[in-house]
């Protein structure tokens, strides 16, 4: 036996010895190369159905508009049925015919099993799905409800779960498809006033790391995994924030943020910082040593949500206040 565990902790040593010091410096050469290589040319989205959830606003709006653009068929999903038949009808009017909306709760398993297998009879198999719905109420850990946290991890994280069992059984059958998932910057460290949905995103990024790894060892795998980390969207969900420097760290705009995304989708990136400085800014934060140099920078140089609660109560008193005036 020790002979035995002997000889296992010698291979291990090799092993790891030329993991390190040929098959790393390896695939580093090779990335450099590539940067020098001519980009391939993106895959297009033409005739593929396209299922974005959250399409009634923001982010998922343009996104539904930008996929119609390009060619594909659309099946847009919102809770609310009033803004997402004007997102249908606002693309039809651009003239993109081959787009359906539907009203779903994301968060309700059966509701989305359901819608799933109306849009399987009436479109076809869903080729490309893009999860963008979500919700972000920013205020203190202590003053969010037990209501308010289970909504945040239904709709936030448990939704994805609900519309990849629907759509991914028939990507892996098919050996076809891509899923892109809308995490946020906030699912890679730990923010002020967004400690439950910091949980949401951070628990969205360790479903897609997992789902990328399970799929890549599969042989010939051609379903594709795609993580977003957008910095604050200028989409209202924003409703107070404070910046020490505007001038680098404004809030995106939302058509910038859709580019991006159709932009690593269609690249097959496994993820995308948007902006990407913002990337290397949190490799850099995982360097800095002591602590206290990491919290001089988030004291110092803030990007920071306010609480949504005082900024309501502030408007309330300042409507009460010319009310009385």
């Amino acid at each position: 036996m020790p002979e035995e565990q002997g000889s296992q902790a010698l291979k291990a040593i090799v092993h790891i010895f030329y993991a390190l010091f040929i098959v790393v410096p390896y695939y580093y050469l090779e990335a450099l190369v590539t940067l020098f290589r001519p980009k391939k040319k993106p895959k297009s989205v033409k005739g593929e159905v396209v299922l974005i959830t959250g399409t009634g606003h923001g982010i998922g709006k343009l996104l539904a508009i930008k996929y119609a653009q390009e060619g594909a068929t659309v099946v847009a999903w919102d809770i609310n049925e009033e803004v997402n038949v004007q997102t249908v009808q606002h693309i039809q009017k651009l003239g993109y015919k081959n787009i359906y909306g539907y009203r779903v709760d994301v968060s309700n398993r059966q509701n989305v099993m359901e819608t799933a297998q109306k849009v399987r009879n009436s479109v076809g198999d869903v080729t490309i799905l893009i999860n963008n719905a979500g919700i972000m109420p920013h205020h203190l850990f202590l003053e969010h409800t037990e209501a308010e946290v289970r909504r945040i991890m239904d709709i936030n994280v448990m939704a994805n779960f609900w519309t990849l069992q629907a759509f991914l059984p028939a990507m892996q059958k098919n050996n076809y498809g891509h899923v892109v998932t809308l995490s946020s910057m906030a699912g890679l460290l730990g923010l002020k006033n967004l400690v439950p949905y910091n949980a949401s995103k951070f628990a969205v990024r360790g479903l897609m790391d997992g789902l990328y790894e399970e799929f890549r060892r599969s042989p010939n795998n051609n379903v594709h995994f795609t993580t977003v980390y957008p910095y604050m969207v200028d989409t209202g969900l924003c409703k107070s924030v404070e910046i020490t420097y505007p001038v680098f760290f404004k809030m995106l705009k939302p058509e910038y943020v859709v580019e991006k995304v159709f932009e690593a989708q269609v690249n097959n990136r496994r993820y995308i910082s948007i902006p990407k400085s913002f990337e290397y800014l949190i490799t850099l934060s995982t360097l800095f040593y002591p602590e206290k140099a990491i919290n001089y920078f988030t004291d110092n140089i803030k990007t920071d949500l306010l609480s949504d609660i005082a900024f309501e109560s502030k408007n309330q008193s300042n409507g009460d206040q010319k009310k009385a005036e």
